[in-house]
């Protein structure tokens, strides 16, 4: 076990950083299309927080 928890190394942060990216895309581009500004800033920060996620899984290949 690492020194941020979990015993699978970084790999399903990384896996679920890639899910919340995806889902983000797919969220800005519905609010965009159909206007919705709350959609799309919603988007924009599934996106931050899949970003947050893969360095985070980053971090722990690095220190275990």
């Amino acid at each position: 076990m690492g020194l941020l928890g979990g015993g699978s190394g970084g790999r399903d942060d990384k896996d679920e950083g890639k899910m919340d990216r995806a889902k983000g895309r797919m969220k800005e581009a519905g609010g965009a299309l159909s206007g919705d500004k709350g959609k799309k800033r919603e988007g924009r920060s599934d996106q931050r927080k899949g970003r947050a996620k893969q360095k985070k899984g980053d971090l722990k290949d690095l220190l275990s």
